[in-house]
């Protein structure tokens, strides 16, 4: 008796710190638990009053990216530093400069904010890696664009190693909230090797600052959910009700009635942040439905179809993750793109699905534009394979690194061969059958 207590215990211990260990409070990802921002700022230069800097940002995260309108980056100075000039990005204000008589700084402000160029921008402004409209791709998805970078030349500051002070409370937004960024940390200089790599040089002086990223900080509300069904089913399991927000009666325009007939003048007017939605049970800007499709001796197939409910919101470069114990044994894919995704030595049941560049890696607005789709094709293991009890049915879904929000487990759809209902199907036609026996005995 005392043994079954203290099992029973442990396992309310258990439950309980699996609940206060993935809240969505918690910046740290299960699925990417080494993902972040990192911006490095490299010295490379000393000025007469201070020094000039390339500031680059590192998006390390595998399948969160930065989309339009881009990010910001702001900071503290720690001292009276300036911005004489800048080259790649520039800062949203310029600040008072009224002391300064010869020339003017870029930015005289004590907490400047900077934002990147605009692609198009002229030559003798751009660095590399500079002017692609503060859009970062995931580390995943395209490395090669998920780097940034800008360069500053700043004045009134130290012009050695000693007498530089390193910026303070460091902001990065994307282009909303969500990003925490540490402390700036004076690193060990970073090594630049010459394009005909015969010569290494450094850096004079480098520091720096790691940004992670909490879905909690970044809305108060979920962004997506998921909704399923199955061929051996007619029940189609939606969204939960409210999952991203109550749709409200005694408000209009709180969301798009699709079939209105003013419907081209609600959404019309310029894309936003704010999400005007198409009225749902579920009022989510975002929903990924999973249909096991189809059963063949050794294989089995699903379809995935991603709908755009949000009229002001057009998806460049989506991404999706998927999280189920068969990716293991995955054996084509159509029309998305697919790399698995491996948090975990030695397991591999996640995966990282986007568009096909040029064909459906927009995502459209609501509207009957405003969904992608796609296939996927499995191999059966005999040993783990089974339809019972929800397995076909995915773990996790994220949707643009955001967590969507699943059924709850006792509303999947059911197998008729291990469900209740056919246990008392079977049981009320024995029934039926001793009786009709009976009858025919009398």
């Amino acid at each position: 008796m005392e043994s079954m207590l203290l099992s029973s215990i442990s396992a309310l211990l258990l439950l309980l710190l699996s609940c206060f260990t993935f809240t969505s409070t918690d910046a740290y990802d299960a699925l990417d638990p080494t993902g972040n921002i990192t911006i490095k700022w490299d010295v490379i230069s000393w000025t007469p009053d201070g020094y000039v800097a390339v500031v680059s940002m590192y998006n390390f995260q595998q399948y969160r990216h930065i989309q339009a309108p881009g990010w910001s980056l702001g900071w503290s100075w720690a001292k009276k530093e300036v911005i004489w000039n800048m080259m790649g990005g520039q800062t949203t204000e310029q600040g008072d400069c009224s002391k300064f008589k010869a020339g003017q700084p870029h930015c005289c402000k004590k907490d400047p904010l900077v934002v990147d160029l605009l692609p198009g921008t002229p030559y003798n402004q751009q660095i590399a890696n500079c002017c692609k409209g503060g859009v970062l791709s995931s580390w995943a998805q395209d490395p090669s664009n998920a780097v940034s970078s800008f360069q500053v030349s700043v004045g009134s500051a130290g012009t050695t190693n000693r007498t530089v002070k390193l910026p303070r409370n460091f902001t990065l937004k994307a282009p909303g909230p969500g990003y925490t960024c540490g402390p700036a940390k004076i690193v060990r200089p970073t090594k630049f090797v010459t394009s005909d790599k015969r010569r290494t040089t450094q850096a004079l002086m480098t520091w720096n600052v790691t940004c992670t990223y909490s879905q909690f900080l970044a809305q108060k509300t979920p962004t997506c959910c998921v909704s399923l069904s199955s061929f051996y089913n007619d029940t189609i399991v939606n969204c939960p009700t409210c999952t991203c927000g109550c749709r409200n009666k005694t408000a209009p325009g709180s969301c798009v009635d699709p079939d209105s007939t003013h419907l081209a003048s609600v959404v019309s007017g310029k894309p936003t942040d704010t999400p005007l939605v198409q009225c749902s049970s579920h009022m989510c800007p975002i929903r990924v439905h999973w249909h096991v499709k189809l059963n063949y001796k050794e294989y089995w197939r699903i379809k995935i179809t991603i709908t755009n409910f949000n009229y002001r919101m057009n998806y460049t470069q989506w991404n999706l993750v998927v999280q189920h114990p068969n990716f293991d044994n995955l054996t084509e894919y159509f029309s998305f793109n697919y790399k698995p995704l491996m948090p975990y030595e030695g397991l591999n049941d996640t995966a990282m699905l986007w568009g096909v560049k040029f064909y459906n890696d927009f995502l459209s607005s609501a509207g009957p534009l405003g969904n992608v789709q796609s296939e996927l094709l499995f191999k059966k293991d005999k040993e783990t394979f089974t339809f019972d009890k929800g397995w076909a049915f995915p773990r996790r879904i994220y949707f643009n690194g955001d967590n969507c929000v699943m059924p709850p487990p006792d509303a999947y759809p059911w197998l008729p061969n291990s469900s209740s209902r056919l246990v008392f199907s079977l049981l009320g036609t024995f029934i039926i059958a001793i009786l009709a026996s009976l009858i025919s005995l009398n």
